[in-house]
């Protein structure tokens, strides 16, 4: 545990850095397209106690100075592929969005949407020897969660307590210098594959940039979409993205689920490449342009025209009814949507008190899919899109951009986790995990 606990708090200290500096880029790696947003911070406010648990607690006020986008290569369901072209493209939207901000960015802050996340609930208790919580003892309760086997080749991305209990009285959010005998925590984990994270940090790495941390899609998405109501009663953030649909679930402020499926926006036009014999760019535009899942029987009549396999629209005047093109896309709608609902269940969403569903991400656009998620899903579904913040252009507030917009909210106004308490030697869990944190130790 300690080789994660070092490099997990070198991002961090790097993140410090970045701030003192004044600027640090944020970067969404999706599988249809790659944004970069450079954010300029006023400096980290003087850290208080009762902003929260942990010395990360602090927020700092920020705005956008640069944006950029391009079309994602060597990806496939929110994974790199091949090394080299995503590289490229890496490279190619930090160069973009340093040349609209006018600032060179040394540091970055990345998500990842596939990987196979998995959730696990941790807990853990200790006696109070002083009577009194201090700071070390919220360090020794954590360390005292006991640690499952995570399976082999799996990396912890995420360790934040989301709830403290102190002799019975639970819903604690900072138990510090209250009065006890126990104290008890209840930890959120979130693990993905070990080697998805890995090629990531190379290839970040490969760009020339320091990586300063690295989030979940499906929370920074969660973060930007959900309102803070929602974040409170309990809500699920489904974020339909290219090659992934993420799902994770809030309550309390705090995440406590995430899982994805490998199905995304991607697949959808496949479909309508295959059914309709068209290019891939002429399918997307067709998606985009005039997709839908809710069929009328005025789209009968409506007629679109296809332009052929080639996209060439001079010599082939084929065309279709908007109705063949609702009929290809909804089944591959209705299945992403049915494995959204299994998600859902298996987190145990049924018994929150709010059952609140927000979609979001570039897939959440398609028209008629919130009440085709209504019906599937639950009665209480809204199309989300992500908070205004400072500095952000019009064409960066699309739901497609959920991502990346809570992303820069997650590095202004960080949750603690694990690594963020300063842990003695002697208090790591027994359970040794090296196996599975190697990647932190080769990248740091």
């Amino acid at each position: 545990m300690k080789d994660l606990y070092e490099g997990q708090r070198a991002m961090r200290s790097m993140r410090r850095q970045a701030m003192q500096r004044g600027v640090i880029a944020v970067l969404d790696i999706g599988t249809s397209k790659i944004a970069c947003l450079v954010l300029q911070f006023d400096g980290p406010s003087q850290f208080r106690e009762t902003d929260g648990v942990g010395p990360m607690a602090g927020q700092s006020n920020f705005r956008v100075i640069g944006t950029a986008t391009t079309r994602s290569r060597g990806l496939r369901y929110g994974e790199i592929e091949t090394m080299a072209e995503t590289e490229r493209a890496i490279r190619t939207v930090i160069q973009s969005a340093q040349k609209v901000a006018g600032v060179r960015v040394d540091h970055v802050i990345a998500c990842i949407s596939g990987a196979r996340p998995a959730s696990y609930g941790l807990a853990g208790e200790i006696a109070l020897p002083s009577g009194k919580v201090g700071e070390g003892d919220v360090a020794r309760v954590l360390a005292a969660c006991d640690v499952p086997d995570f399976g082999r080749g799996r990396e912890v991305l995420h360790a934040q307590p989301v709830n403290f209990a102190l002799d019975g009285r639970s819903g604690l959010s900072d138990p510090r210098d209250q009065s006890g005998g126990r104290l008890a925590c209840d930890m959120h984990v979130l693990t993905i594959d070990g080697d998805a994270a890995g090629n990531l940090v190379h290839c970040i790495r490969r760009c020339d940039m320091e990586l300063a941390g690295v989030a979940s899609a499906s929370y920074a998405s969660g973060l930007a979409a959900l309102v803070e109501d929602e974040q409170e009663l309990g809500a699920a953030c489904v974020d339909l993205g290219g090659g992934t649909t993420g799902v994770s679930v809030f309550i309390k402020k705090h995440m406590i689920f995430a899982d994805a499926v490998r199905f995304g926006g991607e697949l959808i036009t496949q479909d309508i490449a295959k059914g309709l014999r068209v290019s891939h760019a002429v399918a997307e535009r067709l998606k985009t342009l005039h997709g839908g899942v809710e069929a009328t029987g005025r789209d009968d009549r409506e007629m679109i025209e296809l332009g052929g396999e080639t996209g060439d629209w001079e010599t082939d005047r084929r065309s279709g009814s908007r109705a063949d093109l609702i009929g290809i896309m909804r089944p591959r709608v209705e299945e992403i949507l049915e494995n959204v609902a299994g998600i859902l269940d298996a987190a145990g969403f049924d018994s929150m008190p709010s059952r609140q569903i927000v979609l979001t991400g570039g897939g959440s656009q398609i028209p008629g899919l919130d009440a085709l998620a209504a019906r599937m899903l639950g009665q209480n579904v809204r199309i989300g899109r992500p908070l205004r913040i400072q500095g952000l252009p019009h064409n960066a507030t699309a739901p497609g951009f959920s991502s990346a917009i809570g992303l820069a909210l997650l590095t202004a106004h960080p949750q603690d986790e694990w690594w963020d308490f300063d842990m003695p030697a002697e208090h790591y869990p027994a359970r040794s995990l090296r196996r599975a944190y190697r990647w932190f130790r080769s990248n740091w």
